[in-house]
């Protein structure tokens, strides 16, 4: 079956690489095989970290694929409602309300409209030192609802973020990290081995330790602080739970001791 992307595990860490020219835009069926790609790492127990990425030097992903909206295959009002997105909404992650794995977002080029809220969903950015971010919804009539009106406002201060939205100017990605959008800035032929390296080093940290980091803040984003410890301690956070009796978190503690390595197994 053809598809438009390219997805490769190296040990633990997969990598999923979007290859759709001119602009790596999104449509139904590309937004499908992500949310099949972020469901592999979701499900797969000897996964422990992802890698999205993008094909080419100049653009990430341009967004949703007008295209396929002008034609009718993918409808304006109730988006969400009138076409099958796939797992996890809009590019497989803007609305992956599941996935406790961490995903670093590789940006080799521009993130526009989608494509930035595609990046957004990530935990961790790196990009390349000539990438532009841009929401450019307002001119054509309609707004960036998958993802940039619910989070910019809270990635960046509040009025740089209505300066995107109403007026679609691009920020570069100086700018970005300035604001902390952005974790790191790389030379575009260094930016993958970048990525590399953290995941390297997050798969190597015990798994249910590292997936409960985002299942608890997840839980917690928006409440009060006293309700943050009472929803932690509630006991209906699986993860969490499951993290505090683990083996691993024995072996950690047994390796600090012992001043060695420790060996974790994800159990």
């Amino acid at each position: 079956m053809e598809t438009n992307l390219e997805i490769s595990i190296k040990d633990s860490i997969i990598e999923i690489t979007i290859n759709k020219p001119k602009v790596n835009a999104i449509d139904l069926s590309l937004s499908q095989d992500l949310g099949k790609a972020f469901a592999e790492l979701r499900d797969n127990p000897e996964l422990r970290v992802g890698i999205i990425t993008g094909k080419g030097e100049k653009i990430f992903s341009a967004g949703w694929d007008l295209k396929a909206v002008n034609s009718g295959e993918m409808e304006l009002e109730n988006w969400w409602e009138k076409a099958d997105y796939g797992d996890g909404g809009f590019a497989g992650l803007t609305e992956n309300w599941n996935l406790n794995k961490p995903v670093i977002c590789a940006l080799n080029g521009h993130a526009i409209g989608g494509g930035f809220e595609l990046a957004m969903s990530c935990d961790l950015i790196i990009a390349s030192d000539h990438v532009e971010f841009g929401l450019p919804e307002m001119p054509l009539g309609i707004v960036p609802d998958a993802g940039a009106l619910q989070r910019l406002p809270r990635r960046i201060p509040h009025n740089i973020a209505m300066e995107m939205l109403f007026l679609g100017r691009r920020m570069g990605v100086n700018e970005a990290k300035n604001f902390g959008l952005v974790n790191k800035i790389v030379k575009k032929e260094d930016l993958l081995s970048a990525a590399y390296d953290w995941a390297v080093q997050m798969a190597n940290t015990a798994p249910l330790a590292m997936q409960s980091v985002k299942e608890v803040l997840r839980a917690i984003e928006c409440i009060p602080l006293e309700k943050a410890f009472e929803k932690m301690r509630s006991g209906k956070l699986e993860t969490y739970s499951k993290m505090l009796q683990s083996n691993d978190a024995a072996e950690g503690v047994a390796a600090f001791v012992e001043k060695r390595e420790p060996e974790f197994k994800g159990k």
